[in-house]
């Protein structure tokens, strides 16, 4: 899936978090709860080294709670992580994320003392609601548009810790296809880059796999088809989604789809599993490996061309 997404601000912002990250105390890393793998942003790991992190699941209250559950033992498991599901009533947990960082940063306890905390989050993730909520009062722009915030702010918390916001920011690599059809499903890309077609047809082909019941309740099919394209196919003409002809138009069930997911209308659905990224991790590694012994192979055919040359 090709999407642009690496524009100058978050350029710019990388080198920035790059190099105030040796100041930092702990890192609060902002997940979306449906896609724990896809929207962790790779170059946190490079970046922290081994700072503590509190991976926080946002939006739990859309994923699948079971698999939240999953998620947050399978990231435990790296060391130094914590992690803290979240859904929409925030308020009465924030206690729990000061208590984290006090609990990964003892020696900053204390008065006179100050935790410096650094905020991350790929855009849209819900990290500006997130500050809110930690500071009291708004402090951070929210919008369900991606990238809103657009430049880095420091706030002050009321439990002796110094919060610093940085922009949503993705990686401008996109080696895994998967991560650009999930991240575009649950919002984390501009809609303007989205072909709703080609993700619907995507989230079709997991859900029928995963949530089967909660296809048939929510688009009233008694059976479900095999294939991803025959489903949106019987559940476009359920909903009215058939152009003139009589064929369906997949673009606007994919809308619909998409939008059903987002909101929660579908039910509480995870895109992805701790097992699903172990494959896809190998799968990366023997593609890396690959495009290393092509890359390889094409600069040994380079240099022995320039030597005949020269002979």
């Amino acid at each position: 899936m090709s999407i642009q997404w690496f524009p100058g601000h978050m350029n710019k912002a990388r080198n920035e978090i790059k190099e105030v990250m040796p100041q930092m105390d702990v890192i609060i890393e902002v997940l979306d709860a449906r896609i724990p793998y896809s929207s962790e942003n790779p170059m946190v790991a490079k970046l922290r080294r081994d700072k503590p992190v509190i991976k926080i699941l946002n939006k739990a209250d859309l994923a699948d709670p079971e698999l939240t559950q999953a998620w947050m033992a399978y990231l435990e498991q790296e060391r130094g992580v914590k992690t803290l599901a979240l859904g929409e009533d925030k308020v009465g947990q924030m206690h729990k994320i000061t208590e984290l960082c006090q609990k990964l940063v003892p020696s900053k306890v204390g008065p006179g003392k100050q935790i410096k905390a650094m905020i991350m989050g790929i855009p849209n993730v819900g990290k500006s609601t997130l500050i809110n909520t930690l500071a009291k009062r708004v402090v951070a722009k929210t919008g369900n548009e991606p990238a809103v915030t657009r430049a880095q702010q420091r706030i002050k918390l009321e439990e002796g810790i110094m919060l610093y916001d940085t922009p949503g920011m993705l990686w401008p690599k996109l080696e895994n296809e998967h991560y650009g059809y999930r991240l575009a499903a649950t919002g984390a890309v501009r809609d303007t880059v989205v072909v709703y077609e080609d993700v619907g047809s995507y989230v079709s082909e997991y859900l029928l796999r995963t949530y089967p019941e909660l296809l048939k309740a929510r688009y009233k099919l008694e059976t479900l088809p095999e294939t991803d394209w025959e489903f949106m196919e019987q559940a476009g003409r359920q909903r009215g989604c058939v152009r003139a002809g009589g064929h369906v138009d997949f673009t606007k069930f994919g809308t619909i789809l998409i939008n059903e997911l987002r909101s929660g209308t579908l039910g509480r659905i995870t895109l992805e599993t701790p097992q699903m990224k172990e494959v896809e991790e190998a799968q990366l590694a023997i593609a890396r490996e690959k495009a290393e012994a092509e890359k390889e192979a094409k600069a040994d055919a380079r240099a022995k061309k320039r030597a005949k040359r020269r002979r």
